[in-house]
Order: structure tokens, then C-alpha cells, then sequence
């Protein structure tokens, strides 16, 4: 069974996605998810132009000889855009094999080892009762453990902080802006205040705490934004709410930081959405500095690598929480589910629902339940491209925003 084509489809349905489709001898076709966030054209060309052509008639069965091939050949390792590319090879090979199987990929993986995958969903609000309205709506599509954001006092819209919903509302927050200035698609700039977010946040879910009592599962997201001794006073001080998670507390780039963080905080750290191989984990792991892995299968060499690094993980006690937001095409969560029902060490995905003009264009057999995420039981990923709908939304630039300090200075956001 040859790889007889390969074809990249760069698709705007709301969000702007990155999709290899391969096509073997045999007709059977696998879809992987090559999108990375405001530089996609980038990843679309690096396979377009360097890794198609090394694709063609391959034996498509081959997936650990052609992941390695991609990876040890181009001499240039790593990085998020070649990552992302080989993500997508790789992911599309799984499909592929799955369905010559005639099975869904999870029992390729090792079969199920579980019922469904414990999602998390984000709330957000600009005040206590916009995010308690968020929650609640959270709560009653079935979520059972909730992400909490929510605006600061003194700064204006805030990256992570969606537009507020009202009751029964569905929560579509999109970070990613198509900001048009003199012509130009340029990042939105916001305005960010550390010390003043400090200030703000454990008086946030000690009200959260008294509204939803002690069991409900609660996340935070602190986007990269702290110090390390930031962070560190952060984890403490939110000590008695009992976070699920204090994700991304510090910049991920240096991994030592998150010693001082776990000298001073007993609460549970996950770091690794901006990863993209296991090397990037290595003193994290092996130290036990965190306890959650936040990779992606697109962002992270797809299915063959982050089964590494989750295996790796396992050995150490730490589990996973697969990064999830609307930028991951359906492919790549697809592929994350079928991962999250076949793993020992599983701890939680997280679940943006994609929007309905993004569904007409990717077809998908996975559903959300009781709190709980299941890939479906369909051939392979369970997933298909409508090309013809994919064709209706023109790639248009978007960007993530930008942070700056009071005094203008480019922050980490």
C-alpha cells in the first residue's frame, strides 16, 4: 500500500486550519492537522514544498521508518513548523492504517481504557457574575470540571477572557483577531498588569469557591505571564481553593523555573501547550516539577512521538492534559481523543467545541456526553474533510494578541 498522493488544504471556516490529506494506492485516505496559530502558511508550505514530495510512493504503512525519515533527514530538527508537519504525516498515517483495519484507532493504540475522556471547558467573564453565568452554562452543557478566567479591574479586554455570555448563551471566544490597520493584518494590542492580576485572582475563586462549593473540578490558565516568584506566590495563595491545575504559571522556555514554583506551592502545575518534542520535558519530568503534560498531538509530532513522551511521562507519576482550544482542527482533536481513550495515564482534555461553520467543513463522529469526550467507533479518526465546503472560506491572516506593560513594553501573555 503506496502513498499514491498528497495534498495540503489551507481552510478559513471561522478559524483558519491546515489539513494534509494522503490518498494510498488503495484508495484509503488519512487526514492529519497541520495548523499552527498565525502561522499556518508557514507549516502549509514546509509540506507543500519540502515534504510531499518525499511522500510519494512511500509504503504508507510504514509509519515509525517515515516519521523518523521526516525527523533525522532534514537535518533541521524540532521547532513548531517542522513538528507540526510531521504531526500531520503521521496522524494521516494512523488513519490510514486504522482503516485498512476496518478499525477505530484507539484499538490499534491498545484499545480502550476507559469509558470517555474527562473534559474541562473554559469559563470565563469580565466580572464575578458574568463568569459565575459562564460557569453555569458550562455546567449545564454537561461539563463537570471548568477552566476559570475572568477580567481584571483597571485593564480593559483581556486575552483568554471571551466577550460575557448570557444565560444559555453558547460560549464562542476567539482569540485570534483578522485586525486590519492601514491594510495590514497586524496583532491587536492589549494592555497587562501583573501585579494588579495577582491582586485580583484569589479574591475570584474564593467567590467561585463559596458560589460552587469544593468539588467541582477548577483550572487556570496564567498564560506565561509571571516570574517565576510571581508564580510561586500565586500557586500559594490559591492553595485553598485546591486547583485541578495552575497551568502555565512562568514562560515555558526555562524549565528550572518551575523548581521555585514547587518549593513554595503544593498546587498541581501543567505546562507544555508551546512544546513540541519530549526533549522539551526532559528536567520537567524527570524532577517531577509539573503534573500534567499540556502538548498537543498537532504541535508535537503527532501520535508516534506524544505517545513517547506520554509513556515517559507515566513513569514518573505524571499525567496528561492535551492541549485543546479551537485552533486545533478536528483532525488533531480526534486523534487526541483516540490517545486519551487508550493511555494509562490520562488525566483530563481540554474541550473547546468547535463552531458550526467549522463542522460543515470537517465531518466528525466524536461526542461530548456527561462530561466525558469518546472519539466514536468510525474506521480510523473518525473524521472527514468536506473539501468542497473548505473551498467556500479563503485563508485570511489572524493573529493572536499582543501584551504590553504600562510602559509600553512587550509582555509575555
Amino acid at each position: 500500500m503506496k502513498i499514491e498522493s498528497a495534498e495540503v488544504n489551507v481552510t478559513s471556516p471561522g478559524r483558519n486550519f491546515v489539513t494534509l490529506k494522503l490518498t494510498t494506492s488503495d484508495g484509503i485516505v488519512g487526514l492529519g492537522d497541520a495548523t499552527v496559530n498565525g502561522r499556518e502558511l508557514a507549516v502549509a508550505s514546509y509540506l507543500t514544498d519540502h515534504v510531499v514530495p518525499l511522500l510519494l510512493g512511500r509504503d504508507a504503512s510504514a509509519i515509525e521508518d517515515t516519521w523518523q525519515y521526516l525527523y533525522r533527514g532534514a537535518y533541521w530538527r524540532r521547532g513548531p513548523v517542522t513538528m507540526a508537519a510531521i504531526a500531520a504525516v503521521d496522524v494521516a498515517l494512523w488513519d490510514i492504517k486504522a482503516k485498512a483495519a476496518g478499525l477505530p484507532l484507539y484499538q490499534l493504540l491498545g484499545g480502550a481504557s476507559r469509558r470517555g475522556a474527562l473534559a474541562y471547558g473554559h469559563a470565563s467573564g469580565s466580572s464575578t457574575e458574568a463568569l459565575f453565568d459562564s460557569i453555569r452554562n458550562h455546567l449545564d452543557l454537561g461539563f463537570k470540571a471548568i477552566r476559570v478566567q475572568t477580567g481584571v479591574p483597571g485593564l480593559g479586554q483581556i486575552y483568554g477572557v471571551a466577550t460575557d455570555q448570557k444565560a444559555g448563551q453558547r460560549y464562542d471566544y476567539e482569540p485570534a483577531k483578522r485586525n486590519l490597520v492601514a491594510g495590514r493584518p497586524l496583532p491587536v494590542e492589549e494592555i497587562w498588569d501583573t501585579a494588579a492580576y495577582l491582586r485580583h485572582i484569589p479574591g475570584v475563586f474564593e467567590a467561585v469557591r463559596s458560589e460552587f462549593g469544593p468539588d467541582l473540578p477548577l483550572l487556570h490558565d496564567g498564560h506565561h505571564r509571571m516570574t517565576p516568584i510571581q508564580a510561586a506566590r500565586l500557586a500559594k495563595d490559591l492553595e485553598p481553593y485546591r486547583l485541578f491545575w495552575l497551568e502555565d504559571a512562568t514562560p515555558a522556555e526555562d524549565q528550572t523555573a518551575l523548581r521555585l514554583i514547587r518549593q513554595h506551592s503544593t498546587t498541581p502545575l501543567a505546562i507544555g501547550e508551546i512544546f513540541n518534542t519530549a526533549f522539551d520535558y526532559q528536567t520537567l519530568i524527570t524532577e517531577r516539577l509539573i503534573d500534567y503534560v499540556r502538548s498537543a498531538v498537532t504541535h508535537t509530532g503527532g501520535i508516534t512521538h506524544l505517545k513517547r513522551l506520554v509513556e515517559f511521562a507515566g513513569l514518573y507519576g505524571i499525567r496528561t492534559g492535551f492541549h485543546g482550544p479551537t485552533d486545533i482542527s478536528p483532525v488533531g482533536m480526534a486523534a487526541a481523543l483516540h490517545l486519551d481513550l487508550a493511555i494509562h495515564n490520562f488525566g483530563i482534555q481540554e474541550y473547546m467545541q468547535h463552531s458550526a461553520t467549522t463542522l460543515e467543513v470537517f465531518r466528525t463522529s466524536y461526542s461530548f456526553a456527561d462530561g466525558l469526550l469518546h472519539p466514536g467507533d468510525n474506521p480510523g479518526l473518525g473524521v472527514d474533510l468536506d473539501e468542497e465546503a473548505a473551498a467556500q472560506f479563503e485563508y485570511t491572516p489572524a493573529y493572536l494578541p499582543i501584551n504590553r506593560t504600562l510602559d509600553g513594553t512587550v509582555h509575555d501573555w
